[in-house]
């Protein structure tokens, strides 16, 4: 049976590019684009780093019994959701997966599929440093939005408390103060837990 991977940390933390990493070291490892209604940022294209959806099809995905999870968060700009779909993209007869979200959404996901199936990768940098890149990386949209980064960071404290990560079991650290480090890391973790599934060996 597969695994499904899940890489999660504060906003910053580098937790998009090491998963985008990730899927190039461990090319075997499937994926699952989850759902948002948040507007598609500079960089981004649908299908990819998101499917960019409406309020009005996500509750059409309620009444299917198709949602796995679901996360609303009360913006500057109004209420953003994101979402996970049981839309046909998990098989976990066959593959093993490499995802990416919340803490929230690891523990629903884990409590759909079974703890033995889910296993966590959190990403941790220090607050200064992922201040520094938030700041940096909103500078090059064409219309940053500095409220929202600053409302992020703040609900990020609480939403990955200390109390909340002992909560839900996370005790490995990955602390991502140089990339390539922290992906050999994560990478050996994966290999040494999916070392039966030659299918993840890079070619």
């Amino acid at each position: 049976m597969g695994k499904i991977f899940y890489v999660m940390g504060k906003s910053a933390s580098g937790k998009d590019t090491i998963y985008k990493k990730l899927l190039e070291r461990l090319p075997g490892l499937k994926t699952v684009v989850t759902y948002t209604t948040r507007p598609i940022r500079d960089g981004e294209t649908e299908g990819v780093e998101y499917h960019f959806t409406t309020a009005g099809q996500l509750e059409q995905f309620q009444r299917e019994g198709k949602l796995i999870e679901i996360r609303t968060y009360d913006t500057v700009f109004g209420p953003w959701s994101y979402s996970t779909v049981n839309d046909g993209q998990i098989n976990l007869a066959e593959d093993n997966y490499l995802m990416i979200g919340t803490l929230e959404s690891y523990r629903s996901i884990r409590e759909y599929f079974g703890a033995d199936k889910l296993v966590p990768l959190y990403i941790q940098v220090e607050d200064g440093e992922r201040l520094t890149r938030a700041l940096e990386r909103e500078k090059q949209q064409k219309q940053p939005k500095y409220a929202e980064l600053c409302r992020r960071f703040l609900a990020d404290e609480e939403d990955f408390s200390e109390e909340k990560l002992e909560e839900a079991g996370i005790e490995k650290r990955y602390v991502n103060s140089g990339m390539e480090k922290c992906l050999s890391e994560i990478a050996e973790t994966i290999t040494t837990l999916t070392q039966s599934d030659c299918s993840l060996c890079a070619q």
